[in-house]
């Protein structure tokens, strides 16, 4: 059962902290509003860092089903508990978003008017729209993320020191800022689909619609990303 918990309350902390920057950042009579796409991409990467330092141990801090499904793929995790884990982390990153939308009750009423930041705090959408393009940046970029942890156990005593999640960091970081420009990198289908449930049903006021038509891009293209990367890196002969 720890496992399960843990990744709820690992997701729900995650976008708690990386959806909250979004909030902070974009939505009207914020103290923080327009600092910009610096501090949302820094945000996001401390958002999984600290999650993911309480919860290791209980866990693997996964928080993210392409990346769960992807190491089972390879043996590196039991497919037995996988469907846990993916109802754990997507129920999290619902109840994360409802809590923003508590907390910033008053600046979600004072952006009434712009239906398109207030779906935008909750999940991601492309700068353009091309959705074989859209689904491609979403391979990539979840490709780079799943890849790169696992290149990361090929660093001695990285996990061991902890420094194995200052890299996961610096990773979301590099993502963020070099690729998120495409379409948010959601680059986690949890992240973007229990906050996308919770805008289609939370009585935000202007909200407009939660863009269903979007919502397998988020979905499929990291699953796919994440299974190309742990294939790949598996063949190589390290």
């Amino acid at each position: 059962m720890l496992p399960y918990i843990a990744e709820f309350l690992g997701t729900m902390i995650l976008i708690l902290l990386g959806d909250g920057v979004c909030c902070n950042v974009n939505l009207k009579k914020s103290g923080m509003s327009g600092a910009g796409p610096v501090q949302i991409t820094i945000a996001w990467g401390l958002a999984v860092l600290i999650p993911a330092c309480i919860f290791g141990e209980a866990s693997g801090a996964s928080f993210n089903p392409a990346l769960t499904i992807a190491m089972a793929a390879i043996g590196r995790f039991s497919w037995s508990m996988v469907p846990g884990y993916i109802v754990a982390q997507i129920a999290g990153a619902f109840c994360g978003a409802v809590l923003l939308f508590v907390l910033f009750h008053e600046q979600f009423k004072a952006t009434k008017d712009d239906p398109d930041t207030l779906k935008g705090v909750f999940c991601t959408g492309p700068s353009v729209r091309n959705i074989p393009l859209n689904v491609l940046s979403e391979i990539i970029g979840t490709f780079v993320l799943v890849f790169a942890i696992l290149g990361f156990g090929n660093v001695a005593g990285a996990a061991e020191s902890g420094v194995a999640n200052l890299f996961v960091f610096l990773l979301i970081v590099s993502v963020g800022m070099s690729l998120g420009g495409l379409t948010g990198y959601a680059i986690n289908p949890a992240r973007d689909l229990g906050p996308r449930l919770a805008h289609a049903v939370l009585p935000i006021e202007g909200k407009g619609d939660s863009d269903w038509s979007y919502a397998l891009v988020p979905i499929i293209g990291p699953i796919i990303g994440g299974l190309i990367a742990a294939f790949l890196f598996v063949a190589i002969p390290w």
